[in-house]
């Protein structure tokens, strides 16, 4: 089951599936993918885990995320995107 939250030009999309928390900011342009991203992490009904749907890797989010106390690792995705997840606390090391 998915259900669809929020959709617009600047954030992204964001919806909640069996698996958690997505947030797609794929064709967004700089800033926007890693503001938007940043700010779902400060909402608390993100919980601890986050999968985000990106069009590169994003370099510059991953000392914000290290600062916060969240950890990532890139997932499989299909070609042409760059899938990471997001979870909080220090469960295990990155990968990046």
């Amino acid at each position: 089951m998915m259900a669809c939250v929020k959709d617009n030009s600047e954030d992204g999309k964001v919806w909640r599936s069996q698996d958690g928390w997505h947030v797609d900011v794929r064709g967004l342009q700089p800033p926007n993918p890693m503001v938007a991203i940043l700010r779902l992490l400060e909402m608390p009904d993100i919980g601890q885990r986050l999968v985000v749907h990106h069009d590169r890797e994003p370099f510059f989010l991953y000392p914000e995320l290290a600062e916060r106390g969240w950890r990532w690792r890139l997932v499989p995705a299909e070609p042409g995107e760059v899938r990471l997840e997001l979870w909080l606390g220090d469960a295990s090391a990155n990968q990046e």
